[in-house]
């Protein structure tokens, strides 16, 4: 190639770079960078977790070596084998997607990079079709108020999970199929039902969005798909696998099963319909999901794609699934945002005021100032605070201590906010009362770690094992290593 032939081909690569671009790339840029100094920094300073960034480490890590995805952590927590698949814990086969990143550098650090980098992905879509839809100034506010979004930052302080795969595949979805680009619409839905045995919800709440809205076919194909998906996966494969069907059941007080906690639900509709509001934790959840989009996203059909995955959390026995404080909310933050911008753009056609530009100003600064109020209340307000970044100094030299004091190579039971350093060079098992007999265990004495139920049932536990020939080989500031002999 001549070297006209190449400048000619930088210069028309050059063009296509926009003001727009370059403004929607640098809020995307900085929105990573945010995401991942939080989770970095709780990483450095042993704030994060064996349950769950120990889990999808070894699953990845496995991957990345060619390797099924064994997470011996979670098969010893539930005494099924160090051979346990993740696959057979929550069906995510899209975690291979990750494995490059363990080429680059092999520990848990590459798993919050790559989950900063998901999320903030998914803002040149919601940026596309807000623009589409209000215009290009309210775009860039609807852009920042999902960067700011709490269930992104209750995500992000949350370790990492298979939901940092959703919010950028619902944008593609939900986007490229208004813009009529129908091939990566529906390549971005059927990856959906890659990233966890439950995704088929909003495959089906997707099909009732386009059948609701007059894609008919399309929506009866979307909706058999998902529920397809979900028996396959559900019904099948994670048992197959080594899974086991009753640890996705959370409905014991509808009944033993689908079939009977359908018919519960049928025999008394009036309590169905409460079911979802029948707690003041389900009320506030619900209200926070709605609220950024200043309850606009109730006008939009939109809502539809969200509304199995919701229902499926608010009808459950499990109190965590209802709670705004996990990563579950970032599974439909991206669906109800959209449905916001819908909600508007149908409102003010319906008072013949779609071109009302001053409105649309309004309501996207409104979303804003939402996100810009509840960001205090939640994940994000750390990253101001300087005392987020300086923990205790002697706290952190005494678990670094006894991080060292492990050899690489060994099976150790470990504290759970010890394991995520110890992961990428040893086995981890998360330490609990119940002994694993493993050789090595690193444990805490001083500060309460799951699942103990405090730091005085922590050391009795320690004693319990220097009776059983376990010797100290470690002990400062409450960490304490032991080793088998």
């Amino acid at each position: 190639m001549t070297g006209e032939a190449l400048a000619a081909g930088a210069a028309r690569w050059t063009a296509r770079i926009t003001p727009n671009r370059l403004r929607v790339g640098l809020i995307a840029v900085v929105s990573a960078a945010v995401y991942a100094v939080l989770g970095l920094v709780k990483l450095a300073t042993y704030r994060a977790s064996t349950f769950d960034l120990v889990i999808v480490d070894q699953a990845v890590r496995n991957y990345a070596h060619f390797r099924p995805p064994y997470i011996p952590m979670v098969g010893a927590f539930h005494d099924r084998g160090l051979d346990y698949l993740q696959l057979a814990d929550h069906f995510s086969p899209i975690y291979a997607l990750l494995a490059p990143f363990y080429w680059i550098h092999d520990g848990p650090a590459s798993l919050i990079v790559a989950q900063a980098l998901l999320f903030a992905a998914a803002i040149p879509f919601i940026w596309l079709f807000t623009r589409r839809m209000l215009g290009t100034a309210p775009a860039y506010l609807v852009a920042v108020a999902y960067a700011l979004s709490w269930p992104v930052a209750q995500a992000i302080a949350f370790d990492a999970h298979e939901v940092m795969f959703v919010p950028l595949l619902t944008a593609i979805m939900i986007e490229r199929y208004h813009a009529g680009r129908l091939l990566p619409a529906f390549a971005a839905m059927g990856a959906l039902l890659l990233v966890k045995e439950d995704m088929g919800l909003t495959v089906i709440g997707f099909g009732l969005y386009l059948f609701l809205t007059g894609d008919r076919f399309r929506g009866l194909c979307c909706a058999a798909i998902g529920l397809g998906g979900v028996m396959l996966t559900r019904g099948a494969l994670i048992s197959l696998l080594g899974g086991q069907s009753q640890d996705f059941w959370a409905y014991n007080h509808l009944g033993p099963d689908a079939p009977s906690a359908i018919l519960t639900l049928l025999r008394d509709p009036l309590n169905a319909l409460l079911l979802p509001f029948s707690e003041e934790t389900k009320v506030d959840t619900l209200f926070l999901l709605a609220w950024p989009t200043l309850l606009l996203c109730l006008l939009s059909p939109l809502s539809l794609v969200a509304l199995p995955h919701v229902l499926e959390r608010m009808l459950s026995d499990r109190e965590p699934w209802w709670r705004a404080d996990f990563q579950y909310n970032a599974f439909t933050v991206v669906i109800l945002l959209l449905a916001g911008v819908d909600g508007l753009s149908r409102l003010l056609r319906r008072v013949k005021r779609a071109d009302d530009r001053s409105l649309k100003l309004a309501w996207s600064a409104g979303a804003l100032v939402v996100a810009l109020t509840l960001v205090p209340k939640f994940a994000l307000d750390q990253l101001y605070h300087p005392a987020f970044y300086k923990a205790e100094e002697i706290r952190t030299e005494s678990a670094a201590a006894a991080v060292a004091a492990v050899p690489t190579g060994v099976t150790v039971e470990a504290a759970n906010s010890l394991g995520p350093a110890l992961t990428s060079r040893t086995t981890v098992l998360l330490w609990t009362g119940q002994p694993r007999g493993a050789a090595w265990v690193a444990a805490d004495t001083a500060r309460w770690q799951y699942p103990f139920g405090s730091p005085d049932d922590q050391r009795a536990q320690v004693d319990r094992l220097v009776t059983e020939g376990y010797t100290k080989v470690f002990d400062r500031d409450g960490y304490v290593v032991l080793r088998r002999t």
